[in-house]
């Protein structure tokens, strides 16, 4: 094996002989170090996991990450809560899963163009909102100010990766993972580039899809746009985020950040101010929310005071773990689908008919 010194990292260099006897999972990780850029998240060099697990004979140590998100029961019930509109009518409206496969796609994009770990990468993507609730922001403002602890999305998916999933132990991710699930927010600052790529990806995918949707629920139309932001990114939706892609792949190639032009970013920032004048806050669309807000709180405050009926996986972690009864009913609530707390909800609070035979 030879060492040699490239830029800021040791690259290392393998005979044929010893090639042969590692294993796949091995060759790959030799594979990123002779493509990726020095500035990439290498696999080999993880920081690891909370509990010790032997390495797969076949994948790399973030692919294994990406997988276990993908085939999480968190993962799966994403396609049942809101993204942004409350039961729309029409099947092409987004779901938090379908805007989490956009930020994905539009991630990895970008990852490959700057030779980062595109596995990384995607694993932060899809599990960035795992812990959202039912009914989108709405659901997660009500849970913030009830539960005695607050609530916000990024904490909590990082606590379901941690404790909820696998009834109660986790997918045992891997720090950088878990670093970009948290920090993909605004008020975020991942430790990677890859945790970078995502919480800008997170961003550009929400503005422009959900003005997709608005313009799709005729909310707005595109001539309401901001004229300033149409001149700097396009004209529809393919324009934009294709302006938007490349200023990233074009600021940021060989340096070790994440970056955009003051223009562009600046352009995207007045597209977010006019969608929560227009969409987010005041619009038709968001009339149905007070009603989502008051369930939530009624599931909550019913919970608090029946926690028997709480399934058996939340229950113990009060008994056996310690946590407290507000952040396992939070646990509970915010895991629901929209359908499922609607329903939930009428069982509970409705009266039903009956009928004597």
């Amino acid at each position: 094996m030879k060492y040699v010194n490239v830029g800021i990292c040791t690259k290392w260099y393998l005979s044929e002989r010893e090639k042969s006897h590692m294993t796949l999972r091995e060759q790959f990780e030799q594979r990123e170090h002779d493509i990726l850029s020095p500035y990439a998240a290498f696999s080999n060099q993880s920081q690891g996991r909370e509990r010790f697990e032997e390495p797969c004979d076949l994948r790399p140590i973030y692919q294994r990450d990406r997988d276990r998100i993908l085939h999480s029961k968190s993962f799966r019930r994403l396609k049942g809560k809101t993204q942004v509109f409350l039961s729309p009518e029409g099947d092409h409206y987004r779901t938090r899963l379908t805007h989490t496969l956009e930020v994905a796609q539009n991630a990895r994009t970008i990852a490959k163009a700057l030779r980062l770990n595109e596995d990384l990468t995607e694993a932060i993507a899809l599990g960035h909102d795992l812990g959202h609730t039912p009914f989108g922001h709405a659901g997660e403002r009500v849970l913030n100010r009830i539960c005695p602890d607050g609530f916000m999305h990024q904490i909590q998916s990082v606590r379901v990766v941690e404790k909820l999933e696998k009834n109660g132990a986790g997918l045992n991710l891997t720090k950088e993972v878990r670093d970009g699930i948290l920090n993909h927010s605004t008020s975020g600052h991942p430790s990677t580039l890859e945790g970078k790529i995502v919480r800008l990806c997170d961003k550009i995918a929400y503005v422009n899809s959900d003005i997709d949707d608005a313009i799709r629920g005729k909310i707005i139309c595109e001539e309401d746009l901001p004229a300033a932001c149409v001149r700097v990114l396009g004209k529809n939706l393919r324009e934009r985020l294709n302006t938007l892609i490349h200023d990233i792949v074009i600021h940021s190639m060989g340096q070790n950040d994440i970056m955009m032009s003051d223009e562009t970013y600046e352009a995207l920032q007045e597209l977010r101010k006019f969608m929560f004048a227009n969409v987010y806050v005041n619009s038709v669309a968001k009339k149905e929310e007070g009603k989502a807000e008051r369930m939530i709180g009624q599931l909550f405050a019913y919970y608090s005071n029946h926690i028997e009926e709480m399934p058996e996986e939340y229950t113990r972690m009060i008994w056996e773990k310690g946590e407290s009864i507000s952040t396992v009913v939070c646990d509970y609530i915010a895991g629901m689908t929209d359908r499922f707390a609607v329903s939930t909800y009428e069982t509970l609070m409705i009266p039903s008919t009956w009928q004597i035979y």
